[in-house]
């Protein structure tokens, strides 16, 4: 006769993060025993903290860039549902642009087309190339960004307008208090997964000379000059854009699912 046992969602939790305790103590275990013994783990080690920086700079660049393209998008969007065709024209025509346009293209042409200084009151300051590639970055986010709020805008019943307007609100008032609200929330998963892309997108900074980790692992490699290290360096790299991505991909899930309009 056989007997099935169920296990409580809270005992199978706990299991799970047992689990993932032991196979991170495994790990770090590995870890210890084998880089003494290894001059790829040993030089890897040694290379780890200019890695971080690196890393680091990427980081950095991203979030600048979502928060510039986020702006800018918003603004964009928001001329894009205008009434007016004079004002709707141009934000559709920059969305399409830039939605469209390869990265790789948008780096390179902000890069040459802003100059490396910039004269202010008889000073030069400089205009780094890490900054030209973050506005390069911010171009097709603030496309995304755009079609992102017009989506959700989009995506509001007309009864909700309707009902607002019977309610003798104008069209501010529907605007800011109804509509806005739910759009953010409709906004919030899709923004995120464009940001983990935005993140990505930073590893081609390296093409126009900016010191990023993809920089720093490529000095790393021609300065060790060992294929063992090569390999491992560079899945390092992978690991690092995963543990940072992942995380933001199971928050987007999450919220997708927690937003969810039917």
């Amino acid at each position: 006769m056989a007997i099935e046992m169920s296990v409580s969602p809270a005992t199978a939790r706990r299991r799970r993060h047992l689990g993932s305790g032991l196979l991170v103590a495994g790990v770090l275990l590995c870890g210890l025993y084998f880089v003494p013994r290894s001059p790829a783990l040993q030089a890897l080690a040694q290379w780890a903290p200019a890695l971080a920086a690196g890393f680091g700079q990427n980081i950095l660049i991203s979030l600048l860039a979502i928060a510039l393209g986020t702006l800018a998008g918003l603004l964009v969007g928001a001329l894009a549902i205008s009434p007016l065709w004079l004002l709707r024209l141009p934000a559709r025509l920059w969305v399409q642009v830039f939605r469209n346009a390869p990265w790789l293209v948008l780096i390179y042409f902000t890069t040459y087309v802003f100059p490396f200084e910039i004269p202010v009151g008889g000073l030069y300051v400089p205009f780094p190339d890490w900054v030209k590639v973050t506005l390069g970055l911010a171009l097709p986010a603030s496309a995304n960004v755009a079609e992102i709020f017009r989506g959700a805008i989009a995506s509001i019943p007309a009864t909700q307008w309707e009902a607002a307007r019977s309610l003798a609100f104008d069209r501010g008032q529907i605007f800011r208090s109804i509509i806005l609200p739910q759009c953010f929330k409709r906004m919030l998963p899709p923004w995120m997964n464009l940001y983990a892309v935005i993140t990505m997108g930073t590893a081609l900074a390296s093409l126009v000379g900016v010191h990023d980790v993809i920089d720093t692992a490529q000095i790393a490699s021609n300065t060790v000059n060992q294929t063992g290290f090569t390999v491992l360096v560079y899945f390092s790299l992978l690991v690092l854009f995963f543990a940072y991505c992942y995380p933001i991909s199971r928050v987007t899930q999450r919220l997708e699912r927690r937003y969810a309009f039917y």
